[in-house]
């Protein structure tokens, strides 16, 4: 595939993708407003725009470290963050309010590009991760805007894939950056092999390290409150698929588990069909926003956002999502921020080598299936020490691995867009 198949493939899958944004939106409203920041229909911004994206909720969530070092570093400039899903919008207006501009991130046509480049104007843009868009590095690359794929990783999986379908197209793309910088070695080695440049490619390690988790005391008090005396597991980030094997396993062996389980769907639309899946299988539950006291529920469905460290804080023991389905796997690293055992399935291709490293470092255990999940909570439940020791062991290793973020600062600052 070519930059001009690529294109055309793109233009005839438009009217495909706006519907599918009208239809989400018929569940979820969100996906139906400001369709046209997604066309490239934003209003000018004055010169002086550092633009960052994030994809959705995780990756913004990893790069508030970066984004406030550029905050505290460029004053004199405003920073555009875009997303690409309503609950990483929300969560960037809930975080910075006022602080940064927000728009949603372009579809990544010629037309569309071009507009939307022209219209923000940025002096360099910083994108997340596995954020690899042609007509956008192109259009950046023509006006001499350094563009720069940062905390960037790529699976094994997406190199076969690239490799097979777009190897030239990836290869000429992944040359109009500036920089590649990936969280680790092996990602690399991987884009190198895709076809980048070696010399722009470095290595400066995962900002998903850098958390340093602010829990709003007043809301864990909260939900503190709810719960009573009881112990705490939290589910966080489930998918579809994920909950019918949780509650299922949990009516089996409810009768071991002596704590208040908290489940936080991944996807807000999924709230009530979670919420119907425990009452189909008898099992008490209410919503956090009901806001009553779970004396004899047993599961409270987390309903809210932005409270998931909250959630976190509050928790005995954390299972992370994404991971009992073919997903890949959720953050594990904020719960080991506060020093939580944490748990997790096989599939955690997002975070092969963190999820690797958690359990050489005796940090986290990893489960088959949902039966064995409950078996080990159990056992963490009724075995204190061992759970504090995962724990801690998941937070000294979090923090033996920081520093990403100053050598990406480095890099950023290297290019001297100051006015």
């Amino acid at each position: 595939m070519n930059q001009t198949l690529y294109n055309l493939i793109g233009y005839l899958l438009l009217p495909i993708m706006l519907l599918r944004l009208f239809f989400k939106g018929l569940t979820t409203p969100a996906y139906g407003k400001r369709i046209g920041e997604r066309l490239g229909f934003v209003s000018s911004i004055p010169e002086g725009v550092i633009w960052v994206h994030c994809v959705s909720v995780g990756e913004f969530r990893a790069a508030t470290v970066l984004i406030d070092a550029l905050i505290k570093q460029y004053p004199q400039y405003q920073i555009l963050i875009t997303s690409t899903t309503p609950t990483g919008s929300q969560a960037i207006q809930d975080t910075y309010q006022k602080k940064v501009l927000h728009y949603y991130f372009p579809f990544d046509l010629p037309l569309i590009v071009n507009r939307y480049v022209k219209k923000i104007n940025p002096k360099i843009c910083i994108l997340l991760e596995t954020e690899i868009w042609p007509s956008l590095f192109y259009t950046l690359h023509k006006n001499k805007i350094p563009s720069l794929l940062v905390n960037a990783r790529l699976s094994p999986r997406s190199l076969e894939r690239y490799q097979k379908f777009a190897p030239k197209l990836a290869k000429k793309t992944l040359n109009k950056l500036n920089v590649i910088a990936t969280q680790s070695q092996n990602s690399a080695q991987r884009f190198i092999k895709l076809g980048a440049n070696k010399d722009k490619v470095m290595m400066a390690g995962n900002i998903k390290f850098e958390l340093n988790p602010t829990v709003n005391k007043a809301i864990s008090k909260q939900l503190n409150d709810l719960v009573g005396k009881r112990k705490v597991v939290v589910f966080a980030s489930t998918h579809k698929g994920e909950e019918v094997q949780i509650i299922e396993a949990y009516a089996k062996q409810k009768n071991k588990i002596d704590a208040l389980l908290i489940i936080i769907p991944r996807h807000p639309e999924r709230f009530n069909e979670v919420y119907k899946l425990a009452q189909k299988n008898k099992i008490n539950i209410i919503n956090r926003s009901d806001n009553q006291v779970c004396t004899h529920c047993d599961i409270l469905l987390g309903d809210s956002m932005g409270e998931m460290m909250n959630y976190f804080d509050v928790a005995n023991v954390v299972f992370m999502g994404g991971s009992l389905v073919k997903t890949g796997g959720h953050n594990m690293l904020e719960p080991a921020a506060l020093a939580k055992p944490i748990l997790f399935g096989t599939h955690v291709f997002n975070f092969a080598e963190i999820s690797t490293d958690l359990l050489n470092q005796n940090a986290a255990i990893q489960v088959q299936n949902a039966d064995e999940l409950f078996v080990k909570i159990a056992l963490l439940l009724t075995h204190e020490e061992t759970a504090q020791s995962l724990g801690n062991n998941a937070q000294q290793y979090l923090q033996s691995k920081q520093g990403a973020t100053s050598k990406l600062m480095q890099k950023i600052t290297s290019y001297h867009f100051q006015k």
